[in-house]
This record gives C-alpha cells, sequence and structure tokens, in this order.
C-alpha cells in the first residue's frame, strides 16, 4: 500500500482504540465509585439501625461516635458507636486538652467547669475505645462527650466495665456500645453552666457480630447496666439490667430502627451466661 495512504489509516485507528480505551475506563471508573458508594451506604444503614432515638433533636455526628446533647444538662443524654477489634489499637498518643464540640449549636459545655468540682470529666466514649487515629482519640476529648463522675466510680467499677467490653469487641469482633448519664430526677450541679451530675450511669452493649442491615434477619445479643455514680467493689454485673428498664429510666427509645421482633427480644434480654458470666 502506498504510504501516503498508510499513515493517514494509522492515525485513524489509533484515535479509534484512544476513544474506546477512555470510555471503558471512564466505565470501570464509575463502577469503582458506585462499588465504594454502596460499601458506604451499607455501612451508614449498620450504623443509623442501631441509633437511638434523641429525646433533644440535638443530634452530632462524629467519626468517632454519635451523640444526642441535652442543653438543659450541658453533656450528650447518649452516646452512640461500634467498637471493632481492630479499633483497638496499642497506640498511644499524647493527651489533648479538652475542647468545646463545634457541632452542638448551643455549645457545649465549658471543661472549667469541672475544675475544683469534687468530680472527674468522665468520658462517655472513652479514649481507650478510640486509639486506632489521633484523630478518633482528640474527638474523645470534646466536651460532649464527658460527664461529672466521682473519681473512685470512674477509676473502679466504671473502668472494669470499660475494660470488659474491649473484651467483648476483641471476642466477638464487633460490639455496638450506647451510653450515658441518667439524666432524670434530683441531681446536684457543678460550674456556671450548671452542668448536671447523674445519679447514675448507663451502658448497653450489643453483639454485632452476626448482625446485618435494617430489614433483614440476624442474631443479636444484648446486656445493659445501670450503675450509681459512687464508689463501688461490686461486680458490675450486679447491675445488670434489661435494656426496657434503662429506656423507663431515661425516655430513650434505643433501637427504635430494628425489626421489632429483634428489638423487642433484645430490649427484654438478661442473659449474662451469654456473655460469659458463670
Amino acid at each position: 500500500m502506498n504510504r501516503k495512504y498508510i499513515y493517514p489509516l494509522v492515525i485513524i485507528i489509533v484515535t479509534v482504540a484512544l476513544y474506546y480505551a477512555d470510555d471503558f475506563l471512564d466505565t470501570d471508573k464509575k463502577s469503582a465509585t458506585k462499588t465504594s458508594n454502596t460499601t458506604q451506604r451499607i455501612s451508614e444503614e449498620f450504623n443509623d439501625s442501631f441509633l437511638p432515638t434523641s429525646t433533644t433533636g440535638v443530634i452530632a455526628k462524629h467519626n468517632a461516635f454519635t451523640l444526642s446533647y441535652s442543653e438543659k444538662d450541658e453533656q450528650a443524654e447518649w452516646v452512640a458507636y461500634e467498637l471493632k477489634r481492630k479499633d483497638l489499637s496499642k497506640n498511644e498518643f499524647e493527651r489533648p486538652y479538652f475542647i468545646e464540640d463545634k457541632k452542638v449549636k448551643t455549645k457545649s459545655a465549658d471543661w472549667r467547669n469541672y475544675k475544683n468540682s469534687g468530680y472527674d470529666r468522665g468520658h462517655l466514649c472513652p479514649a481507650g475505645d478510640r486509639n486506632i487515629s489521633f484523630e478518633a482519640y482528640n474527638e474523645t476529648f470534646l466536651t460532649s462527650n464527658i460527664s461529672p463522675q466521682d473519681h473512685d466510680f470512674n477509676a473502679g467499677i466504671w473502668n472494669r466495665l470499660e475494660q470488659k467490653v474491649r473484651f467483648w469487641a476483641e471476642k466477638y469482633d464487633g460490639v455496638y456500645v450506647v451510653t450515658g448519664g441518667v439524666l432524670k430526677g434530683n441531681m446536684k450541679t457543678i460550674g456556671d453552666e450548671n452542668v448536671s451530675v447523674p445519679n447514675e450511669f448507663y451502658k448497653i452493649i450489643v453483639d454485632a457480630s452476626d448482625a446485618v442491615p435494617a430489614g433483614r434477619q440476624g442474631n443479636y445479643k444484648a446486656i445493659a447496666f445501670v450503675i450509681p455514680n459512687k464508689p463501688s467493689s461490686e461486680s458490675f454485673y450486679e447491675y445488670a439490667v434489661s435494656i426496657d428498664e434503662i429506656e423507663a429510666k431515661t425516655g430513650i427509645d434505643f433501637f427504635p430502627n430494628l425489626p421489632d421482633s429483634i428489638e423487642n427480644k433484645m430490649e427484654q434480654m438478661i442473659d449474662l451466661k451469654a456473655w460469659g458470666r458463670k
């Protein structure tokens, strides 16, 4: 073939090949994006299915946890988060300062309310549950994530329960935790902003190892505790209650997004043997 015809033909072939190659790559990219978005949606659906109702309407979503803030009590009525085995990192970070939560429009309480109050700045989502990254660890020092706790309670029975939750997270590779103070009844207050001092704290743990997105069936088990905000040498198992009892104390509906057949059964449970209690 004459060269004057070969070169234009080669150019045409290369142009067509590049066009279809670009179209193929674009399709592949769209497919990857779609897969990524689907994964994110499933993750969000899973987490949202375990969120309680907010009695205040003030929800703040962070990467490390989600919370419902009570302005009149200047603390969260609940903090909810998933604790996976991979979250139980041995990283050691420098302890940061407590700062206000910018996602709470009314502003969370200033940490100085706790100064010389006689109470610890008790983490609701413990810093030890968020050692996976510095950013996650830092978020636990938002003042929306703390509540006034008796020192011996905080360092004693409550700390022992937090360590047990990590044990369960390791064992089941996935527990969902909801925790907070019982913000009802006659409570002391501290600081210029009158931060309420809960008389009791609750913690709910759900084994999510076999959990699936809301609307489908799955195996769930739960264990819950209400513990007085004072020193105790007793086992935290002595304070095990049903989730229904905590709902009655707090006025919070804890798992409204789960199918009723799962929610009702789970919220009536007090099965300590299922969680290793002999």
